[in-house]
């Protein structure tokens, strides 16, 4: 079996060192280039369409082995996560977090005030913060790499070529890593308002009053509570599940504290029509009880993605996909086995951590040769409202249909005393083993659960018992001490098991 080294190739694109980085783009020293009347003609080892995440992974670590690399993209450098997901959003959300912290303060013996907010200066700040890592992704950095960037937009000629403006690209690999765009579906109305996606919600610099968000998934619900928080009236429209893809013993306490801190959250609310302009918007919703009208200001459509797909080529490449993206086996390679595609565009899991792991696999498949694959039970997903809800493995359901006979073990936050200290004692860490104690996953509703998630990460990951996860030494007090204290929970029958009783007297006689 080979290892599971997820981050190959994004830790090469935040490690490798800035050697000649200069303006413009410059092609590495082993690319080879010939102008033709058509304009250039460019061969390399790896071309890449895309430079989100996982194209830029990808470009970094095989130019630090010393591969030549021609990186294509046709709008901005770091993709959807840098410039319109990841990254702002979890700004946004740190600004709301802030305010809603003065308002709550009265249980420390601070008195609470109602916050003033500035939407221009936290547009400022969630801009500030894009730019404060921008250069990580930028085009000098990669030119300083030895990468050829090219701006423009990549399509396939044939099953070996692309044309990206007057280059023609040839390469030993060509991986496709051009992420996903919001679904705006089509709803009566919809095109004569105007609306929010998670592309344009950035640039708002005024006070929204009265935010309709269509969709209850992450994004929605995240959206919803830090805007909430920055004094937003807000409303979530969710045709089935708020969170509907978690387990929902975990998601109810999420909805609790949404709901406690004022966001209206209507499940099984089928938008049907929108109408009105801008700053008065009206949803015309079907629900169990009949039709009803919602009225606000802005609406924010967050009802899911779709892969960019438009305009590369895909038949021309001989590359097989359907409407959820692109096909690939375990490997990451498209019915053309020089076509690598990875990340959003394949519609799996859509998370830059996962576009992250698949760069890793090409790189150990190209350049390594080795017969790496994607275990999609090994990646993580962490939904970033407060409390965060995390989740890794299996759940619990997943795990009786699999394994029929588990074990369930919980701990909750109150019983831990960093939690208290904190006044954050909502929420419990449920973990799942098979009869023999093999950790099969975890789900973590409360504090910081994103970063306590990791360790049961790794656990999964290396198919550890949960012995292993009683072996280690917390610091008190910490919040990972939750993690440990579940662990224990399998063995929480042995006190009275008769045998071990029984054990213990025997023992007893010598001394």
């Amino acid at each position: 079996m080979q290892p599971h080294n997820t981050q190959l190739g994004s830790m090469a694109a935040k490690d490798s060192s800035v050697s000649g980085a200069g303006g413009g783009a410059k092609a590495s020293p082993k690319t080879g280039s010939t102008m033709m009347s058509g304009g250039e003609k460019i061969s390399c080892d790896i071309c890449i369409i895309g430079a989100g995440s996982g194209g830029l992974s990808v470009a970094a670590a095989a130019a630090a082995f010393g591969q030549s690399v021609v990186l294509i993209e046709k709008h901005k450098m770091g993709g959807d996560c840098l410039n319109y997901g990841c990254v702002p959003s979890k700004a946004l959300i740190a600004a709301g977090k802030r305010a809603h912290g003065m308002r709550t303060s009265a249980p420390f013996g601070i008195r609470p005030v109602e916050p003033e907010v500035d939407f221009k200066a936290v547009h400022d700040h969630v801009r500030s913060v894009i730019g404060a890592i921008e250069p990580n992704d930028s085009i000098e950095r990669f030119t300083g790499l030895g990468v050829r960037v090219i701006t423009g937009a990549g399509k396939f000629l044939d099953r070996e070529t692309v044309m990206a403006g007057e280059h023609r690209i040839t390469a030993r690999r060509f991986v496709i890593a051009t992420g996903s765009s919001p679904v705006v579906p089509p709803i009566p109305g919809l095109d004569s308002v105007p609306y929010f996606t998670n592309e344009t919600i950035f640039d708002n610099t005024q006070k929204i009053e009265h935010l309709i968000v269509v969709g209850g998934g992450p994004i929605g619900m995240e959206m919803a509570q830090a805007h909430r928080r920055l004094g937003c009236r807000v409303t979530v429209l969710e045709g089935m599940k708020a969170l509907g893809k978690d387990d929902p013993e975990m998601t109810a306490i999420v909805l609790k504290h949404l709901r406690a801190e004022g966001i209206d959250i209507r499940e099984g609310a089928k938008v049907e029509r929108v109408d009105g302009g801008l700053g008065e918007v009206r949803i015309s919703v079907a629900t169990a009880n009949g039709p009803e009208m919602i009225s606000g200001t802005h609406v924010l459509m967050a009802a899911g993605r779709r892969p960019n797909l438009t305009d590369l080529g895909l038949e021309a490449a001989g590359v097989n996909y359907e409407r959820r993206g692109i096909t690939v086996d375990a490997g990451m390679v498209t019915s053309n086995p020089k076509i690598f595609a990875i990340g959003d565009v394949t519609g799996g899991l859509q998370f830059t951590h996962v576009a992250n792991y698949h760069a890793g696999i090409v790189i150990r498949r190209v350049l390594f040769k080795l017969p790496a694959k994607v275990d999609n039970g090994l990646v993580p997903w962490v939904t970033y409202t407060e409390p965060e809800l995390a989740n890794v493995g299996l759940s619990e359901e997943q795990a009786k249909a699999k394994h029929g006979k588990i074990s369930v073990l919980r701990w909750p936050y109150h019983e831990n005393d960093r939690a208290q200290a904190e006044r954050e004692t909502d929420g419990h860490v449920k973990v799942i083993t098979d009869a023999k104690g093999r950790i099969l996953g975890c789900s973590i509703v409360g504090l910081h659960a994103g970063e306590l998630i990791q360790m049961w990460s790794l656990a999964v990951s290396q198919k550890l018992k949960i012995k292993a996860m009683t072996e280690w030494i917390s610091p008190y007090p910490t919040l990972g001490e939750v993690n440990k204290r579940a662990a224990y929970r399998f063995y929480a029958t042995a006190a009275s098991n008769p045998l071990v009783r029984r054990a213990i007297s025997f023992l007893k006689k010598f001394g």
